[in-house]
């Protein structure tokens, strides 16, 4: 069917998380009868049970509107539900750029947050038009007027072109549908050029492979057309071509400034990337679109079944979610502590949360995660340049020329009675402040750069705690920067628990090291013997433990009598455990090594 496209109306809702866009979403669907009353729910485009419960989108997800307009024609509304997420944020980037314009979302008793900077931005970047609402104002504590004062003061924004709503009531919500159709200018594009899309979602299918949602720029694409991906350069044949409305209705054609579904054969979602160019295979175009990337984890951390008999299942398990998600990595490891298992990569942690908790409710195993660490780029003394993400396949110290530890740009948004201990627990993180900018006298945002693995683990409850639940934080790569760096090892009666390496900068290697021994000493059960714990960098022992051996009361059948057939006893003993100690091994359980290396 062919569309007028000065009908068609592309857009996407974007905010800093929980600030409603699906509930805005899920009004949308509801006051254009998209969706029967029966089928209605709350967070209707979120399919994973997982996002509903913790009331994020995790995949970006599209569905065409129709709706009147005041003209008495009818407007084809193709509106993009964004993830919302830091760990996302690529997916929105490329959600953005199948638009011509966005709304802006602020919740109206928190204001302007570090992600909806962050995404302004990203719109601005993309040239789209902003329209900027305010939402929640049912609330009983709600404050349109001062944050429509943030918002002018912060983003830049005018006042007079923000709106009002609730979302949850419906309130104002026909007249943002209406701006849409005013503001936001229809798509442009050529029918007759050669077919150019934007591949902005995909996702896996047990029957038809791969399915890709698509944003068609110019040309047309219809069922049995041969295509190709710019990406992979290669070719497929279009079986199947449609659209959500929100559910899947076959239209047999997309012309320029449509937004819908291709199936076309493709085996893995991996061939299909996010950002990746659609074209025909006969009379490609000859500019693909700019600012495609392949996505590289930045997180890592290792995977072992809690039950060794489920290696082969969590295997079967991690290729088909492989599948579904190609920005998660994994590859086989062992390990003498947990045994046969994986290094996973992920796009951060939530990222990471959500494959744990996906691979278990969906495929029924129990899990091992181990802490999670970055990648690091190492440089040898040959010149050559290698990617480590394990520890224990970090070279040796004489094979290193210099190691560099991947840094983020870290925006933090809050009261500014909070600015002193926030700035502290930056500073301890080896954060360098490149800016604090204040918009009123009680609301300020800090610009840090820091290592990224120093936020890996407690610095967002911390930066909570400290703010009392204000602060808001978001950040985004900046670059690989050379750091002084060691492995830090755990040795246990000499041996070396590579379960238990770690990668840490050489100021705090003592005080994490002391810090790992004192807990050894605390898990581990005393044995027969003594065991001595150890904590070695760059080449030297800097923190022991000592845990005392079992001792059996071997001279309790002597009652009085000379002294000395005691001491034969007790040094029978003591010669009795130092053979011992040589040839015995210490009897560590899994346990003990999960407190450690899950809680680290």
């Amino acid at each position: 069917m062919i569309v007028d496209r000065s009908r068609i109306r592309n857009f996407s809702i974007i905010a800093h998380i929980d600030h409603g866009k699906s509930t805005l979403a899920d009004r949308f669907l509801e006051l254009t009868h998209s969706v029967p009353e029966r089928e209605m729910r709350a967070q209707f485009l979120d399919r994973l049970d997982l996002e509903r419960e913790r009331g994020i989108t995790i995949k970006a997800q599209s569905v065409r509107i129709r709706y009147p307009g005041a003209d008495g024609g009818e407007y084809l509304l193709n509106l993009i539900d964004t993830p919302g997420h830091v760990d996302f944020v690529y997916e929105v980037s490329r959600s953005m750029a199948a638009c011509e314009g966005v709304i802006l979302l602020v919740d109206a008793m928190q204001g302007v947050q570090a992600q909806t900077v962050a995404n302004l931005y990203q719109a601005m970047e993309n040239d789209l038009v902003v329209i900027p609402v305010i939402n929640k104002i049912d609330l009983p504590d709600a404050d349109p007027e001062r944050v429509k004062g943030e918002i002018e003061e912060v983003l830049g924004l005018d006042p007079s072109d923000i709106l009002t709503v609730s979302a949850k009531e419906g309130t104002g919500v026909h007249n943002l549908l209406q701006e849409i159709i005013e503001r936001i200018s229809p798509p442009a594009g050529d029918p007759d050029a050669p077919l150019k899309a934007l591949i902005f979602d995909s996702w896996y299918d047990s029957y038809h492979g791969a399915i890709i949602m698509v944003r068609v720029v110019s040309g047309r694409v219809k069922t049995g057309d041969r295509i190709r991906l710019c990406a992979s350069a290669k070719d497929y044949t279009v079986s199947r071509v449609g659209v959500f409305a929100p559910h899947e209705v076959e239209e047999g054609s997309l012309g320029p400034g449509e937004v819908g579904f291709l199936v076309a054969g493709i085996k893995a979602v991996k061939e299909a990337r996010v950002g990746d160019t659609v074209t025909l295979a006969h009379n490609p175009t000859k500019e693909p679109f700019s600012g495609f990337k392949a996505i590289k984890p930045m997180v890592f951390a290792g995977l072992y079944p809690a039950d060794a008999g489920q290696y082969n299942p969590l295997r079967e398990a991690l290729e088909r979610f492989h599948l579904n998600d190609s920005s998660f990595t994994f590859e086989p490891e062992s390990s003498a502590t947990l045994g046969l298992g994986f290094r996973c990569g992920f796009l951060g942690l939530l990222h990471m949360e959500i494959v744990q908790e996906r691979l278990e409710r969906e495929f029924g195993l129990r899990l091992i995660f181990t802490s999670p660490t970055v990648v690091y780029e190492v440089v040898t003394n040959h010149g050559e340049t290698l990617r480590v993400a394990n520890p224990s396949t970090l070279p040796s110290r004489e094979e290193i020329a210099s190691i560099r530890e991947p840094f983020i740009t870290a925006t933090i948004h809050l009261p500014a009675g909070f600015l002193g201990p926030v700035l502290r627990l930056c500073e301890e993180r080896r954060g360098k402040q490149k800016q604090i900018e204040y918009f009123s006298h009680h609301k300020v945002a800090v610009t840090y750069e820091l290592p990224l693995v120093e936020v890996l683990w407690d610095f967002y409850d911390r930066l909570k705690s400290f703010s009392k639940g204000y602060a808001s934080f978001d950040y985004g790569f900046c670059a690989f920067r050379e750091s002084d760096l060691v492995r830090l090892d755990i040795l246990i009666n000499g041996e070396v628990m590579e379960a238990l390496s770690i990668i840490v900068h050489r100021d705090q290697a003592y005080y994490r090291g002391k810090e790992l021994v004192h807990r050894m000493k605390d898990i581990i059960p005393r044995q027969m013997f003594e065991v001595v714990v150890q904590a070695a960098a760059g080449g030297r022992i800097i923190a022991r433990g000592k845990i005392p051996p079992l001792r059996k009361h071997v001279t309790a059948k002597c009652y009085g009598g000379d002294v000395t057939r005691k001491n034969k006893l007790l040094g029978k003993q003591r010669e009795g455990k130092k053979r011992m100690k040589r040839v015995g091994k210490v009897d560590l359980p899994q346990e003990a090594f999960l407190t450690l290396l899950q809680v680290r």
